[in-house]
């Protein structure tokens, strides 16, 4: 038994020095994923909070009932979000350079994935909205409440707890397409463990990798979690 545990302690120990032979390109990825994914949840707050807002604020039967806007907003999110995000990647190719100069780099690759955070996290906040009860916006339009207090004071107070859920879920699918960005440079986690992993046929850093992912994601999901129990007053 001793034996055993023994060698279980050196094969360990062997793996992680292997791994630590790589330690420089894998901080290296774990930035680059966080450049990603930090400016796409940044895009999902800023443009994709409104968009769900108005999206909500405009369809049938609520206060401010837009067909035209509704329809304009609703097909634009459908449209992206139906994209394969590869296909959508390659066809934005020549807005990413003219907005960052360049078509490749983490930067650049940040841009489909902002693209793509706006119209996801657009939807969740629609549906957030819709489940706060219509005696809400009601009582708020009776106290003569402008469109920014209905929003602020009593839409997003009520719906606080499914938008900190909707952005954690956004932000754990962020990180599952950052995976992919490889195709125009942007590196990351998952470029690091197909270029190293996949194809070096190196599983033991194919495997380190998996590890760091879901560590990451586990721990952004317990954070979310945490705080929209934190905020959910009912």
């Amino acid at each position: 038994m001793i034996d055993f545990l023994n060698e279980i302690v050196q094969y360990v120990n062997d793996y992680f020095a292997y791994v630590a032979q790589y330690q420089s390109e894998i901080w290296k990825a774990i930035g680059e994923t966080f450049v990603m994914v930090g400016i796409s949840i940044a895009a999902a707050i800023i443009l994709g909070l409104p968009v769900g807002t108005l999206l909500y604020l405009c369809r049938k039967g609520q206060l401010y009932e837009n067909a035209l806007m509704f329809s304009v907003l609703n097909g634009a999110v459908n449209i992206i979000r139906s994209f394969p995000f590869l296909l959508l990647v390659v066809i934005m190719i020549p807005v990413t350079r003219m907005l960052v100069g360049t078509s490749i780099g983490t930067l650049a690759a940040a841009v489909p994935l902002s693209v793509v955070a706006v119209a996801y996290y657009s939807r969740l906040v629609e549906q957030s909205l819709l489940d706060v009860p219509k005696e809400v916006t009601v009582t708020a339009s009776s106290m003569g409440a402008s469109t920014l207090q209905l929003i602020f004071k009593f839409l997003y107070v009520e719906a606080r707890s499914g938008l900190v859920l909707g952005l954690t879920t956004s932000t754990i699918s962020f990180i599952s397409y950052s995976t992919v960005m490889g195709i125009v440079g942007g590196g990351g986690v998952g470029d690091f463990a197909i270029r190293y992993g996949y194809q070096r046929f190196e599983t033991e850093i194919m495997v380190f990798t998996i590890i760091i992912m879901v560590i990451l994601v586990q721990s952004i999901q317990f954070t979310g979690n945490l705080l929209s129990r934190l905020l959910d007053k009912r």
